[in-house]
């Protein structure tokens, strides 16, 4: 069946899951399990210290909306991310996180998947997100960090590393390590 139109604000409100906004339409998004939502809360609980400490900005949980306005998305939904909008409303927030992080879950592997999310990291690059982290908790256990300078050519972070978010937020790192229980 065809669509019979593109998908609005009011659409992405009305979602009572996840989503984003896609090629026109809703792109809704599964829930995910333990140990990637473990890795996203250690991520932001640090975000949040240093949004605290620096007031350069916010860091934002997941299923938060970010509106862009590209050929082919309307927003992002990312894992985790931060902001540095000096004020957060009600509304969703205009413009891309200048930090995102996408946890990988159990259905994003595979080349299909690979090819979904570099695009949309083209997608967080051409919005104006200076760094891009590709977490991966369950199969390789790294960090991939893509930056908008070279976003092709991401910096790999294993177990015993330090990942960085160097252009995006001065001074903030995290040890990969951090994002498994103890």
């Amino acid at each position: 069946m065809a669509r019979t139109r593109e998908a609005t604000l009011d659409d992405l409100r009305k979602v009572d899951q996840k989503a984003e906004i896609v090629g026109g339409e809703l792109v809704l998004m599964s829930a995910t399990g333990g140990l990637p939502n473990f890795a996203g809360g250690e991520i932001f609980a640090r975000l949040r210290e240093y949004a605290r400490e620096t007031k350069a900005g916010f860091a934002i949980t997941d299923n938060a909306g970010f509106i862009v306005h590209l050929p082919n998305r309307g927003s992002f939904s990312p894992d985790v991310a931060f902001t540095t909008e000096r004020v957060l409303t009600r509304e969703f927030i205009q413009g891309a996180p200048c930090f995102a992080v996408e946890v990988r879950s159990a259905g994003d592997y595979g080349p299909a998947a690979e090819r979904a999310m570099s695009v949309k990291r083209a997608d967080y690059f051409a919005a104006g997100t200076l760094v891009v982290w590709d977490v991966d908790v369950l199969d390789e256990q790294l960090v991939r960090v893509h930056r908008a300078g070279n976003p092709g050519a991401p910096t790999v972070y294993r177990r015993g590393d330090v990942a960085d978010t160097e252009l995006a937020l001065p001074g903030w790192s995290m040890p990969v390590d951090d994002l498994f229980p103890r």
